[in-house]
């Protein structure tokens, strides 16, 4: 009996016979979380502006399309979700999960933003995350079946300060809004919209200003209860938990995977 429950476990995170679009796809987490779905048995569509990253990745794993798009394009959107289609019937494979991963940032403080940083942040972390999610989520509710991932941040459940991220914080919370109202909206046509909150990890946003930064360090180790920041393999249990039927009954819902930063 448990040699069966664990084998039925595990299988439940299980991607095989889906293919999923990662935005982003381009470096750090987002290469990850490309790989990690096609681990589980995905076919993946990778998309990002840098073509030659993206084809590099792709060119290394048997099931894997380079898509080039900047998220801020509602054209470029488009074209993205019609190219992760045509993979699924090419591949006999379904179209039914979305890892909205693209994001960007840097700090300011509040007074002296740009008011065109604050609008190019909100339109490509808030306003190309709802335009991929509407697009995408028109196919999965016509199939009655997908599930929707958004990367979020801690830094839409708290605030950034001392660091000075307005229009970051701003964005991030309103994807923490925007994935509850869809995962109500459309779960009882069987679409899932979930969130993942990741604390401090390693990427081109955080590399150079945080973890090159030895004050920067000390205040992050002072200030999370792990006393650390994550390791990008920390992530995969959350991504695998919400883009696959283990989370068949989870929707709207954001996961922070903090270290306990928001715990505190």
């Amino acid at each position: 009996m448990t040699d069966q429950i664990s084998a039925g476990s595990s299988s439940l995170f299980r991607l095989d016979g889906s293919v999923a679009i990662v935005t982003g796809a381009s470096s750090g987490l987002g290469v990850r979380f490309a790989e990690v779905l096609h681990e589980a048995g995905a076919a993946v569509v990778v998309a990002a502006r840098r073509v030659d990253r993206i084809e590099a990745l792709a060119a290394a794993h048997e099931h894997m399309r380079a898509v080039p798009c900047d998220v801020a394009d509602d054209a470029a959107c488009a074209r993205l979700v019609e190219a992760a289609t045509a993979f699924a019937a090419e591949t006999n494979r379904r179209f039914d999960v979305l890892v909205n991963n693209a994001g960007i940032g840097d700090t300011y403080p509040a007074e002296d933003e740009p008011i065109e940083h604050f609008e190019r942040v909100v339109d490509v972390n808030l306003n190309a995350l709802f335009v991929l999610s509407q697009l995408a989520g028109r196919h999965f509710l016509a199939e009655r079946r997908g599930s929707i991932v958004n990367i979020a941040s801690m830094l839409g459940l708290v605030a950034s300060a001392p660091i000075k991220q307005a229009s970051y914080v701003a964005s991030k919370g309103a994807v923490v809004s925007l994935t509850r109202e869809l995962g109500c909206q459309w779960s009882r046509k069987g679409v899932r919209v979930n969130g993942i909150a990741p604390g401090w990890f390693r990427s081109e946003m955080t590399n150079e200003k945080m973890f090159a930064d030895e004050g920067s360090m000390a205040f992050l180790t002072r200030n999370c209860p792990m006393g650390r920041a994550g390791d990008e393999h920390e992530l995969d249990g959350a991504l695998l938990f919400l883009a696959s039927d283990a989370s068949t009954y989870v929707t709207g819902q954001t996961l922070a995977v903090d270290g306990g930063w928001t715990a505190r």
